[in-house]
């Protein structure tokens, strides 16, 4: 009461208010001027709109302040973050002003559908709620105006995964003043931390506010600066499959003979595809700037793949080369005997030196690919590690970026 009764004042004393405070809707006809607050038919559809401050002949200045409290709920596979903010904006309306000589209040407050304020919209907001759904204007005696608006939303970001798990990337938040023009409304906005909680898989590590340029209509641009702490995502993928490829290597020790190292291969094998599987559906798609780990785990799959192939291969053509005779039980017990009588060597044992020997060829290849393998597997690690330093990926250019707006395709 005390608020309207001061607006009333202030209207029929000239000291301020140069235009009616009517509720804003959402479907709204051109402004129609009227001599007093309330000279008009409460009967009529027509509804007078709530103008702009005049700023004489420069776009009314908005300042923002934009306090981030958390980012949670950072999704790489839906390529969305989830962000709590408050924004605190503050310009001057002149047509509020009072005297305070005659109104001896500093403040008062008023609700924010009884003056202009700015409507924001996100631009890549897939939903926002606001936390107020009637919030408060503080209003001073010089005519400056506080508003404070608190929002939660979920946004979309470009995630940069390249480096995936020690990725980097950084989410925009694009806030616009549809219902106004550049020529009317300018922001000036800065960004203030106040995340103090940083125990969870991904952090923010930067923010800074900007003023896209060429814009038809008035916004200011939030970026959130994330990065990944790694841990969860070295301990559940690359540990494994570092500790696989180990295991691979090491099952080359065994004879090439025996057949529990074809059996130990295969059961490798057939457990890294299952590892591999779930990896590609823990890791998002894109069409360009895909992470190099799902690169490094084809390369491991095909490793193990030839290592597989080889112990196969090689433990056929031993098999094939070495004779087996169906004997009788007596000719069996006849040759135990001999064997207690003159114990040596079995035929199957001899000396691997022996040349011209199929099993001296198989296991002088097998000792080569093992060697060669070996150095492969080294390599490979040396190799993705300098790509990872140095590799970068320029993603392709946006379809809206060659005419924003609207406009012609650049040649």
């Amino acid at each position: 009461m005390m608020a309207l009764w001061l607006l009333l004042h202030l209207t029929s004393l000239g000291l301020g208010i140069t235009q009616p405070l009517v509720q804003e809707h959402s479907f709204q006809r051109p402004a129609v001027a009227w001599p007093s607050l309330f000279n008009f038919n409460l009967s009529r559809e027509v509804e007078e709109t709530i103008q702009i401050p005049n700023n004489r002949n420069a776009p009314l200045l908005v300042a923002v302040q934009v306090f981030v409290s958390n980012v949670f709920n950072v999704d790489i596979l839906r390529y969305t973050v989830s962000s709590m903010l408050l924004l605190r904006l503050s310009w001057l309306d002149t047509r509020l002003a009072w005297n305070a000589s005659v109104y001896p209040w500093r403040a008062v407050t008023l609700p924010r559908d009884s003056l202009w304020t700015p409507r924001l919209t996100i631009l890549e907001a897939l939903w926002v709620d606001w936390r107020d759904e009637s919030p408060q204007a503080r209003v001073h005696q010089d005519g400056h105006v506080e508003l404070n608006l608190a929002l939660t939303t979920e946004t979309n970001c470009n995630f940069d995964l390249l480096h995936f798990p020690r990725d980097r990337s950084h989410c925009s938040l694009s806030f616009y003043a549809l219902g106004n023009t550049v020529m009317e409304l300018e922001f000036r906005a800065r960004a203030v931390n106040e995340i103090v909680s940083v125990k969870r898989e991904y952090v923010v590590y930067d923010l800074t506010t900007q003023v896209p340029p060429q814009q038809l209509v008035p916004c200011f641009q939030l970026t959130l600066s994330l990065k990944n702490t790694a841990l969860k995502s070295i301990i559940a993928l690359l540990v494994p499959a570092e500790a696989l490829l180990l295991a691979d290597v090491c099952g080359g020790l065994l004879p090439l003979w025996a057949t529990e190292r074809i059996a130990y291969k295969v059961t490798l094998l057939l457990g890294y595809l299952v590892f591999h599987s779930s990896l590609v559906q823990a890791l998002p798609s894109s069409s360009s700037c895909n992470p190099l780990l799902i690169y490094f785990f084809t390369v491991l799959l095909l490793l193990l793949f030839l290592s597989t192939m080889e112990t196969v291969l090689l433990a056929g053509l031993l098999a094939r080369g070495t004779p087996r005779t169906k004997s009788s039980p007596s000719s069996t017990s006849r040759g135990e005997q001999q064997d207690h009588e003159n114990p040596g060597p079995h035929p199957e044992e001899a000396p691997r030196g022996v040349k011209g020997s199929r099993r001296s060829w198989a296991e002088t290849a097998d000792h080569i690919f093992f060697l060669v393998y070996v150095a492969g597997v080294v390599c490979s690690q040396f190799i993705f590690a300098g790509v990872w330093m140095w590799a970068a990926c320029k993603s392709d250019p946006a379809p809206g970026e060659a005419a924003p707006h609207g406009r012609q395709p650049r040649p």
